[in-house]
């Protein structure tokens, strides 16, 4: 994959009144890293609709033209996956470069481990620091042979290996990409591979396996003890006709926008809905917003709903921990709502937003301190804000994609610079255009200006 040439850009962000449109947001980073993915390895055409062009599943689509798979497309949304089967893998003339994107290393760890091949997945500066072990070692269980940098980071190298055990594998932590990742070694096991969750995480992975037909079973263990997975391995992927509902976490920053600015009405058609996804819809509900679904419905084994937003005045929570999984990619607008809400709102057991492309605990309290809001991280995963009023000033978003989104969507009271916001086009493209599209004020200027 060719590194961008994208210049760094700033945002300026001036005040703005309610929030009033219909729109669509891009189509949903997570589930198109995996129409790609499940889609080269199943036999057939795979056909997706909805699909994300940002540079995260751009890096994707690239990694897999290197595999050997014909891609046509993405276009308008659209691309067809020539899937070469399941031994149908080839390895890659060179390095492959997976740019920002944490989700395509890991899933693609976890396919590429039981494969007769060797190669390397690198990414960019801040990838290559995130934490790798949660995956490699449940992997090495199953016989992979996977190399890492000094404390667990990329580059990860994968040995050749001609199959894997199956495993039975308790999760230590709550984390979709870390059951997606042995899921997909598991088609290359000889058995039942089975993974136990302690907080269901996203199950897109399991959804899509099942439509192309993987032997999978899913249960919902007596109260408190979690979820389980079991997939058999050997079996073969039939290629399907895959609709992307769009990214709630995209919609999130606009409908907390709107949620929190009284006289706001904007209508979100086309969100996926999935329920271990929802975790911000019940945070700003428990807070005070009035969000209504309609026109649900099932796209691509997928639930999809119309989500239509009326301002209020927001007020601060607790959020419980039992909620952070569903909502772990969209804590940083949370924190930006709570920040111009009445009271304090308090989060606590999401110590793993410090792993993310940014320290997002740390990254987000910076940010909220630099607008005059009273913000402080605790020792238990979480942070403490004090809401009221957001003044003007200088954002850092330490090259963090949500945290200069949920910035830009702030109502602060004054203009706002938010650096360093070029990978916004790593899961969003069109985002200033459309948010300014519902009445927002974002100007994209030069970084050293």
């Amino acid at each position: 994959m060719q590194k961008s040439a994208s210049p760094a850009i700033d945002y300026i962000v001036r005040p703005s009144g309610p929030l009033r449109g219909e729109i669509r947001v891009p189509g949903d980073k997570s589930i198109s890293h995996r129409c790609i993915m499940l889609g080269a390895v199943a036999d057939g055409d795979t056909r997706v609709r909805g699909l994300l062009e940002g540079e995260d599943v751009l890096a994707t689509v690239a990694a897999f033209r290197s595999l050997g798979v014909e891609i046509d497309g993405p276009e308008d949304g659209e691309a067809v996956v020539h899937g070469v089967g399941r031994e149908g893998l080839r390895a890659p003339a060179a390095a492959i470069d997976l740019g920002n994107s944490g989700t395509a290393m890991r899933l693609l760890a976890g396919l590429l481990a039981g494969q007769g091949f060797d190669c390397t997945l690198v990414g960019d500066a801040s990838l290559n620091r995130r934490p790798m072990r949660r995956i490699t070692e449940p992997l090495a269980c199953m016989g992979a042979w996977i190399e890492t940098a000094d404390g667990g980071t990329p580059p990860l190298v994968i040995r050749a290996r001609d199959g894997l055990a199956p495993i039975g594998y308790t999760t230590p932590v709550a984390s979709a990409q870390v059951k997606s990742s042995i899921l997909l070694a598991g088609l290359y096991a000889n058995g039942r591979t089975c993974v136990t969750e302690a907080v269901p995480t996203r199950d897109h992975t399991e959804r899509m396996l099942a439509a192309l037909g993987a032997t999978l079973t899913r249960e919902d263990l007596p109260a408190g003890e979690g979820s389980r997975v079991r997939i058999e391995g050997g079996g073969r992927l039939a290629a399907t006709e895959i609709d992307v509902p769009g990214d709630i976490s995209s919609a999130a920053f606009l409908l907390a926008a709107a949620a929190g600015r009284p006289g706001s009405d904007l209508l979100v058609r086309g969100v996926g809905v999935n329920p271990t996804r929802t975790g911000i819809l019940a945070i700003l509900e428990q807070m005070g917003a009035d969000i209504s679904q309609s026109n649900r419905r099932i796209a691509g084994g997928e639930p999809v709903a119309d989500l239509r937003v009326r301002g209020v005045a927001l007020h601060g929570v607790d959020v419980a921990p039992a909620v952070v999984p569903s909502a772990i990619d969209e804590f940083p607008t949370v924190f930006v709502a709570a920040a111009t809400s009445r009271g304090a709102t308090r989060v606590t057991g999401a110590g793993e937003l410090r792993v993310k492309e940014s320290d997002r605990l740390a990254v987000s309290a910076a940010g909220l301190a630099a607008l005059g809001v009273r913000a402080r991280t605790t020792g238990d995963g979480g942070m403490v804000i004090e809401g009221g009023t957001m003044s003007g000033g200088e954002v850092d978003s330490a090259g963090d994609h949500r945290i200069a989104m949920a910035f830009a969507t702030a109502a602060a009271a004054a203009p706002v610079r938010i650096r360093d916001c070029r990978n916004v086009a790593t899961s969003f493209p069109g985002f200033r255009t459309l948010a300014n599209s519902v009445g927002l004020d974002i100007e994209v200027v030069d970084a050293g200006g």
